[in-house]
């Protein structure tokens, strides 16, 4: 993790919408003076489980995996973080631990905001209670989604329901087709609660079908609207 001063923390702040919108000037000015910018390294930890949480935090580019870690070392991935959005915060609103951790999946910049200063705007605008309310009650409503989709699905519909995820999260590369995030089996398999042999047996079931196109750790949707229906059948 590196410490990064050379980025306008002012446009950064401006750019986080919601959160900067409803403030004064004085707020605004106390929001700009907290911010502190790290770059975390492919594969850096942001935090861990058990750690205890302190900031707010904006993925401001790169991208991110909230994980899990269970038996026997494999991990399962709980959700991405969009670029601009705010993660690291459900636990310190709680008053708990992290649960899970954060890593970089490639070089991140990310944007931290001490909890406290956060709990303060929220008492002084009501505007920012309601934001978290919504994001909140949004995050819940999606892992209760994925809850029954991890559960009932078999594992074509799991898998294909991941890279369609993926597509509609981080869109696609300049040709149209090719997902614009790079995984590797190992971390498609967790995404999708699977095996990491099972992950590769069935993207290749997807290749013969002539769902998709495999070129290493690049995967390009050739049939978007088949793949949304093996992932919506399951």
């Amino acid at each position: 993790m590196v410490e990064r001063n050379d980025i306008d923390k002012y446009k950064i702040a401006e750019s986080m919408g919601v959160l900067w919108e409803p403030l004064t000037e004085v707020q605004r000015s106390n929001l700009i003076e907290s911010i502190t910018i790290h770059e975390y390294r492919k594969n850096e930890n942001i935090f861990c489980s058990g750690d205890t949480p302190s900031h707010l935090m904006c993925l401001i580019s790169g991208k991110v995996k909230i994980y899990r870690d269970g038996i026997g070392g494999r991990s399962q991935i709980v959700r991405m973080v969009n670029e601009m959005g705010f993660f690291a915060y459900r636990a310190a609103f709680a008053n708990e631990n992290y649960i899970m951790s954060a890593s970089a999946f490639e070089p991140s910049v990310v944007c931290s905001i001490p909890i406290e200063v956060v709990r303060q705007l929220i008492r002084a605008n009501s505007s920012i209670a309601i934001f978290f309310i919504k994001q909140l009650s949004s995050m819940l409503g999606l892992a209760d989604m994925r809850l029954i989709s991890l559960t009932q699905k078999h594992i074509r519909g799991r898998l294909a329901e991941s890279l369609v995820a993926l597509k509609d999260k981080y869109g696609v590369e300049e040709d149209g087709s090719t997902l614009s995030i790079y995984l590797s089996r190992e971390d498609l398999a967790s995404l999708s609660n699977m095996t990491t042999s099972n992950a590769i047996r069935t993207l290749s079931s997807f290749a013969a079908e002539n769902l998709i196109a495999i070129d290493g750790r690049k995967i390009k949707i050739i049939e978007d609207e088949e793949l949304r229906k093996v992932s919506k059948l399951g």
